[in-house]
Formats: structure tokens, sequence, C-alpha cells
């Protein structure tokens, strides 16, 4: 059996070869050539390009042969209805595969490189802190992904500040794939930090069975004399979209001071139907993603493997499952969409001076490319934006 790794020297090229440029962009024109001939059934035209795209793929040569890999996955799946079976696959390999310890490794390495989770930390706890000033009692119940890596600076600037030092109490909501272990190990890591700080501190986590949109109030524990916060990074998404206005109607009845929100910018939702028009959504949005790895991480590097990995999870349920992506629902929505669904019970909130130069002092750490950009229009809040592209947003909130 030949190894079919051996032919990515026989690049397509779609102009003259002396024209720079000419190769660059060849995956997102065979993998667009593909999507439209999945939605036509034009069987004879996928085989084709299925074919040329396994040739030229791989998932350890530059960014299109990257995007051509793992697009490639989400596209035979579809053309072979076995996206839900495959996804199941993937997960499970990497519930495997995963341990704390190299989950951590990359969400601080990638912290390292790239401001493009640090922006949203970054920007949450300066609209926490300033909701909560004065308040002697905090509760910031946490729904996100970030094993807690947020926190750390919060409590930071808690003791520090010029007031007494308040009580926080952190709940972390967890869904599946957080085990138990791991949550254990963040808690002590967090506990013996915030004695370090100074600062009196509470942990609790609190399971949701398999969707964050079952989680209720009386889950949280929640007590009289404490001022609340809720932060939601990359949290949303993951409730189903009909479930979402209600469980937004659920934060506003805990009556929190401030409810961050943090999202990735992009929309699988409206396009939902048309599955050319997703697929292109899809594409820009995770060729961005592919293209700042590649200029962010070392070539050789594992965490960036792992992180590509873990997009053509999102890749694959997006355009490969039906429903809620697998059970996963990565219907992502932009900013001016969830501005929409919160304005129906919440006003925005802007944010301080103070911590918009908190953000700008951030994004100077990391290289040239990254700027900060005020929401317009329908939408609040500001973005992170990359070469101009506006890639995460964060915002916040009160009832």
């Amino acid at each position: 059996m030949e190894n079919p790794n051996q032919h990515h020297h026989h690049m397509p090229t779609t102009s003259e070869p002396n024209d720079t440029g000419a190769t660059e962009k060849w995956a997102a024109k065979l993998l667009q050539e593909c999507a439209k001939a999945i939605s036509e059934k034009d069987s004879s035209k996928i085989h084709h390009l299925l074919w040329m795209l396994n040739e030229l793929a791989s998932p350890y040569g530059e960014c299109d042969q990257k995007l051509a890999f793992y697009f490639l996955q989400a596209l035979f799946c579809k053309a072979t209805e076995s996206g839900e079976r495959c996804y199941k696959n993937l997960v499970s390999v990497v519930e495997r595969s995963h341990s704390f310890d190299s989950a951590r490794k990359v969400i601080l390495e990638f912290q390292e490189v790239s401001p493009w989770t640090t922006f949203g930390h970054v920007a949450s706890n300066g609209a926490i802190l300033e909701a909560m000033e004065g308040e002697a009692k905090l509760h910031i119940i946490d729904i996100s992904n970030t094993y807690c890596t947020q926190w750390p600076a919060l409590l930071e600037a808690l003791a520090t500040r010029n007031d007494d030092t308040p009580n926080l109490r952190l709940t972390v909501v967890a869904t599946v794939g957080m085990g138990g272990s791991v949550m254990k190990e963040i808690g002590h890591r967090m506990e013996k930090f915030a004695r370090l700080m100074g600062v009196p501190f509470e942990f609790q986590v609190v399971r949701v069975a398999t969707r964050l949109g079952e989680l209720k109030e009386e889950h949280l524990g929640l007590q009289e004399d404490e001022a609340v916060a809720v932060n939601c990074v990359g949290a949303l998404r993951r409730v189903g979209v009909e479930e979402r206005n209600d469980f937004l109607q659920m934060l506003r009845s805990i009556r929190p001071k401030v409810v961050t929100v943090v999202e990735e910018e992009v929309d699988f939702t409206s396009c939902r139907s048309e599955f050319v028009k997703c697929f292109e959504e899809c594409l820009r949005f995770y060729g961005v993603f592919f293209e700042m790895l590649e200029e962010s991480f070392a070539p050789t590097s594992n965490e960036r493997l792992m992180l590509e990995r873990e997009c053509s999870r999102s890749i694959l349920s997006v355009l490969a499952c039906d429903q809620n992506g697998g059970g996963d629902c990565e219907r992502r929505e932009k900013g001016s969409q969830w501005c929409a669904r919160l304005m129906e019970g919440f006003s925005p909130m802007s944010f301080s001076d103070d911590a918009i130069d908190d953000v700008k002092v951030l994004l100077k750490r990391y290289r040239s490319g990254w700027s900060l950009l005020p929401a317009e229009g329908d939408a609040s809040g500001f973005y992170l934006t990359w070469k101009d592209e506006p890639v995460v947003w964060a915002s916040a909130w009160k009832p």
C-alpha cells in the first residue's frame, strides 16, 4: 500500500506558476466545489473532488493542507451520512487520550501565544470587578470551558483592592467532558492560590447531566446576602438553539449584578437550512482560526495540533451532524444575534475606561495583528479582531 501522504508536492495551480499566491488558496476552492456538489447530489463530482482533496490533505502540512484535511473529513461524513457516528468516535478518542495536564498545557500555551481566550477573560474580569465594587460577599457562577484559568487574575485584583477583601464563592458549572477528578484538582489549585492571595474563598462544582439548557436556579445554591455575577465564556453556544431564550430568562431570574458573555464571532444558525452557505461561513471562520494558529505557534507545536483537532470536532458537528451538532450544540451566533436575544431581559453595560485599558495592555503582549473594535449598530460590547477580522465578541449585561 503506498503512503497517501507522499503526494503533497503536486499542488494544483490556478494560474501561471510565477504568479505568487496562485497556489495559496487552493483548499478553499476545492472544498467549496465539493460542498456544492454534495448539495446538488452530484455523485461523480463528489467522488472526484473527495479523491483530489484526499491526495492533497494532511494534518501535518501547511495551513491549506490542514484545512483540506479537517474539512474533507466533515464533507466525507456529510456525503456518506455518517456524521453522528464519526462524531461519537472522535469524542471517545479524545476522552480516552485526554488528560487534565495535557488539556491544561494546551490552554495555557494558547494563552501565551494568542489573546483569543485571554481577551474574553480580561474583559469579563473588568466588568465583574466594576459591578461588584464595594460588595462584601461575591458569588461568581462560572459557565465556561476554560478550566478556571480566568480566575487567578481576578483573585489578585480582589486582594489588592482598596476596600476590605471580599469573600468569594466560585461555582463552576461542569458539563459532560469535565471529569470529577479534574474539577477536584482545579478546586485545590484555586483554594491554594486564594490562600496565597488572602481572599476568603469557597469552591463548588455543579454538574449538569447532559445539556447546559437543563441548568436550574436551585442547582446553584444561591444565598440572600451575596452579589451574583454570571460568567458565560463560550457557554451560550452550548445551549440548544430552542432553549436559549429560556436559559437567558433563567439567568435573569437569579438577579445577577452582571452577566458577562464572550462568544466567537461566527453564525451557524441562520444558514442552517442551506448547506453551502453554512459551509462557507464555517470555512471562513476556521480559515481565519487556522491561519492565526499557524502564525502564533511553531510549526511542529503539539499544542497547535491539539487545538486543530478540537476544531475538527466542531467542523464535523456543524456540517455533518443533524440536530444540535451531535448533542454538542455548536450552533454559534454572532454578537449582534446574541444582543437581540439578551436585549429581551437585560440591558447592556458599557465597559469602563480601566477595563478597556486592561484589554489594550493585554493585546500589546502579543505579536502585531490584534486589535480592539467597539461594537456598532445593534450590537454592544466590543470585538477582538485579527488582521481586521472580528473573531471574538465580549459584552456585559445587567437585568
